[in-house]
């Protein structure tokens, strides 16, 4: 059998016995000596931040926004009418007016100016928005409508009294919010509230006279007076003064209720029924009329 030889090669000639290899030159750097990947990741940040605030200095995405809801309107899908729904007694106009301000500035923020903008660029938040500021709107829903209309549908307040301040007349809702302002010759057949900051205390006087059913339709007016109690006065021309706070008032008025169906109170030319002294109605009487009877009662007669 023939054996094969395997010879190691020669050394390098001028190596000696020992002599160490040196270690191959490395490339020169474009970093600066001892700084790591944390420098170079610094580096690369910081080119992104400039990139980012070059972007929206520039407007890119808004412009691109702009230019995607432009063609989709060049496509058919623009705005040449919108629909109403809802509406009871709010001024028709003053809708009309936020929803043809909205359009016309889409119109306006299209890179072609258009009379009938792009569905896209019309803001519907902004619509809803504006419409919420006025007194009358509960809610409102703003909605496209494919392919060339808008609906405005609308969540009236209901109105329940009408508040008179400085001689102003004014419509609210049950919790007091003020509706529109109310001719005098237009005033509508609901209780009237008076004074500053009576139509804050809507709510807490529907409570005292909620609980009263046969009081309650009579009513013709509510005084707020001194910001703090109720003057209440009857269609029958009475006027009843309950005491401080919803819970006292409540039960004041409840007593006379009761005291009403009984002997009668109302209706028999009497002028004030004053209920702030606990356990008592001292009843103000014209000269020669005879006060109703009472255990309970105290009379004055008017001068």
């Amino acid at each position: 059998m023939n054996a094969q030889t395997i010879r190691r090669p020669a050394a390098a000639k001028g190596r000696g016995k020992g002599q160490a290899r040196k270690a191959p030159k490395r490339a020169a750097s474009a970093w600066p000596e001892g700084s790591g990947r944390l420098a170079r990741w610094a580096f690369l940040a910081l080119v992104l931040v400039m990139a980012v605030i070059a972007v929206i200095a520039l407007d890119l995405p808004a412009k691109a926004l702009r230019a995607t809801g432009a063609a989709t309107g060049e496509a058919g899908f623009k705005v040449d009418s919108y629909q109403i729904v809802g509406l009871k007694n709010m001024d028709r106009r003053k809708v009309d007016a936020v929803v043809t301000d909205e359009l016309r500035r889409a119109a306006e923020e299209a890179p072609i100016g258009s009379d009938e903008p792009a569905q896209a660029l019309v803001d519907l938040d902004r619509i809803r928005e504006n419409l919420l500021q006025f007194g009358w709107v509960k809610d409102a829903r703003v909605s496209r409508r494919l392919p060339d209309s808008l609906v405005v549908d609308l969540v009236e307040r209901t109105p329940a009294a009408v508040w008179q301040q400085q001689g102003r007349l004014s419509l609210i809702d049950g919790e007091g919010v003020v509706l529109d302002a109310v001719p005098v010759d237009k005033m509508p057949d609901l209780p009237l509230l008076i004074g500053p900051g009576a139509n804050r205390q809507a709510v807490s006087l529907a409570r005292i006279v909620d609980g009263n059913p046969t009081l309650k339709p009579q009513l013709a007016s509510a005084t707020w007076i001194g910001g703090r109690r109720w003057d209440l006065s009857f269609t029958t021309g009475e006027t009843v003064s309950l005491p401080e706070g919803e819970a006292a008032a409540a039960r004041a008025l409840k007593r006379f209720a009761k005291m009403d169906r009984s002997v009668g109170l109302l209706g028999r030319d009497m002028l004030r029924f004053d209920l702030r002294v606990p356990g008592k109605m001292i009843v103000r009487v014209p000269p020669g009329a005879a006060p109703p009877e009472a255990t309970t009662m105290t009379t004055e007669t008017a001068n």
